[in-house]
């Protein structure tokens, strides 16, 4: 039976514990160094505490240590994988495979997707290294994960929702180029949601002042059944940055999806306990998103123009409908609004049901910008904005801040609970409570007192039942409780004390019994390589040498280390914008495309595209 994972983001200790409540069968966090989002760093006593609370509910802790490393840091890095797998930590991801030369402790160790786990090749690369998981390229399709599955033995973990980099992970190195600040090192300044120009090789501008490298979020929920099938074991939403109302929806979103195909396929299994209801309707239009595209997963690439988010990098939110200017009034047509989508069954068909006082509207100018107000009244269809607006006639309408959701998700959203089957006993030594969740974990308490006989025996039975029965405030719910007799008389404290001691050490018996086994690595070297080219990220003498082990003659530092941007492509990326813009020489005739080549423009800055169309690839040179 295959083990299906959820995996949500946690920016720190009490966005982690709300996924976790909200379903999430693994979480993934920053360490206090070397992680991948250098603003997204926790401590060790955290980490401890959400690893205590994940194994609790079966769940579990990854860690990112995922930033290339200089040879000083190697030692620092090690020790910070010792100190993780001795506080519980399931797995660490990794970018720097110097680490591997090291002695580092016998935990599972998963390859980032800084790593660059795009093709067959390279997952079989890093199975010989010895590690359990690739989270693979956003890029990745549907066939080729079927291939990797079918050809290797190591889990894969693949991308299911959330911001896209424009880049292939590990493969951007304009942000050190222009700012200074690496990606590689987590302190991406996000250059790809900046505007630039696109000329053609005369200098004429073709598009000006557009976020020409600003995609779209992901969203995959159409796939996660043939992902499934493909061979992911663990669906990964992005968002270490996010807030926990973000969590909440998306976590309860994609385990009401995933848990509604595991119904439906008993060869699967989800890797978390308990069951959890939620207490509102997700929606992932109503969460911080720049509309979705489903990146690549099909092979194919999406239409022509869909993939990108040229007028703006900011949350656009769900669409509304239209609105209409007249006469400096604004009205609204809901062609889009999901009345129903909030609370109730049906809120009504009117628009003052769905949109509230406080909402938060946008929409595209005439200059091309998103221009964003607050609702300040609501009268049949038309709505009172906060402040004056841009003029227009007509354009479409989103909502990127829907004021009573976020009330919804402010409150009490999730209650996870773990099946318990309990039996008292009545023996000659006193009375005596075991406890056995759904997971086999057993603990068993009892007290050696002499004990008054009860003058109602059978209303004792009931009487202790019904105390038993309440588990509230505890992870724990009842699904059994054997009674075979009770002759004697129980106090109310006496039974809560009993029971409060059997959860307590159930509780205790499950972060034992969920702590992860030591990992035996086998480093399998082959005469793979020749060559290690800067892409390859080697920043360390270790780094270097486990290419050597691996047959590479021919090696380069990586631009971190060396800087040397001259001739090299700062940014290869699978979008295309020849694609995305209609010019793609194998969809029309390239003489109806501008001539070759393009360049990117920011300020002073010139970048050259190059075009690779049998790899269907798009490279910014520096």
């Amino acid at each position: 039976m295959s083990k299906i994972e959820l995996l949500l983001p946690a920016k720190d200790l009490p966005t982690g514990k709300t996924a976790i409540n909200h379903g999430a069968d693994a979480v993934y966090i920053g360490a206090s160094a070397f992680g991948a989002r250098q603003a997204a760093g926790n401590s060790l006593q955290d980490i401890e505490a959400l690893v205590q609370y994940a194994h609790l509910y079966g769940s579990r802790v990854h860690v990112t240590v995922n930033t290339v490393l200089y040879d000083n840091e190697l030692e620092g890095a090690r020790k910070l994988l010792w100190d993780l797998y001795n506080i519980g930590v399931d797995a660490v991801l990794i970018q720097d495979l110097g680490l591997l030369k090291l002695d580092i402790p016998p935990i599972a160790l998963h390859a980032s997707t800084q790593c660059h786990n795009y093709s067959l090749e390279r997952v079989q690369f890093f199975e010989k290294l010895g590690f359990t998981r690739v989270v693979l390229a956003r890029e990745t399709d549907l066939e080729t994960i079927q291939q990797i599955h079918n050809q290797t033995n190591i889990e894969l973990e693949a991308f299911v929702h959330g911001a896209l980099c424009v880049c292939y992970s590990g493969q951007c190195y304009i942000s050190r180029m222009m700012t200074g600040r690496s990606g590689n090192r987590g302190e991406c300044a996000q250059i790809c949601r900046t505007r630039f120009d696109l000329q053609d090789a005369n200098g004429k501008t073709l598009i000006h002042n557009k976020h020409l490298l600003s995609l779209k979020d992901m969203c995959r929920v159409d796939y996660l059944e043939e992902m499934m099938k493909a061979g992911i074991v663990s669906f990964k939403v992005e968002g270490r940055l996010k807030n926990e109302s973000y969590v909440k929806n998306v976590t309860a979103f994609y385990r009401q999806k995933l848990d509604a195909i595991l119904e439906g396929h008993p060869e699967y299994q989800h890797v978390g306990s308990g069951v959890t209801p939620f207490f509102f309707i997700p929606d992932v239009q109503k969460t911080f998103n720049r509309e979705y595209t489903s990146y690549y997963i099909d092979g194919y690439r999406d239409p022509v123009g869909s993939m990108s988010s040229f007028d703006t990098p900011k949350a656009i939110g769900e669409p509304i409908g239209t609105l209409k200017q007249v006469n400096g009034k604004y009205y609204v047509e809901p062609q889009y609004l999901k009345t129903a989508s909030l609370s109730s069954p049906d809120r009504g068909k009117d628009l003052g049901s769905a949109i509230s006082n406080g909402d938060g509207l946008c929409f595209i100018n005439a200059d091309g910008e998103l221009e964003g107000f607050l609702v300040n009244g609501v009268e049949g269809n038309r709505i009172i904005p906060q402040k004056p607006l841009s003029r227009f006639q007509k354009v479409k309408l989103y909502r990127n801040i829907d004021k009573n959701f976020e009330k919804i998700l402010s409150g009490k959203t999730a209650e996870r609970k773990i099946a318990v089957d309990m039996l008292f006993e009545e023996l000659e030594d006193g009375v005596w409570l075991t406890m056995i969740d759904e997971d086999g974990c057993t603990v068993r308490v009892g007290e050696n007192v002499e004990l008054a006989p009860a003058q109602q025996p059978e209303k004792m039975v009931e009487t202790l039942r019904t105390a038993l029965s309440k588990l509230g405030g505890t992870p724990f719910e009842a699904r059994s409780i054997n009674i075979p007799t009770c002759t004697a008389f129980l106090r109310a404290g006496f039974i809560n004390e009993l029971k409060s001691k059997a959860v307590e050490r159930l509780m205790e018996e499950r972060v034992r019994h969920f702590r992860p086994e030591d990992v035996h690595r086998e480093y399998c070297p082959e005469k793979l390589f020749q060559k290690a080219d800067y892409l390859r990220n080697i920043t360390n003498e270790a780094h270097k040498s486990v290419y050597e082990d691996f047959g590479a003659t021919n090696i380069e530092y990586g631009l971190d280390k060396t800087e040397d941007y001259a001739g090299k492509a700062v940014m290869t990326c699978k979008y295309c914008l020849r694609y995305e813009l209609g010019w793609c020489h194998r969809r029309i005739d390239g003489s109806k495309a501008p001539n070759d080549p393009l360049y990117l423009v920011s300020g002073k800055r010139r970048f050259r595209l190059e075009f690779d169309c049998g790899k269907c690839e798009m490279k910014v040179m520096g």
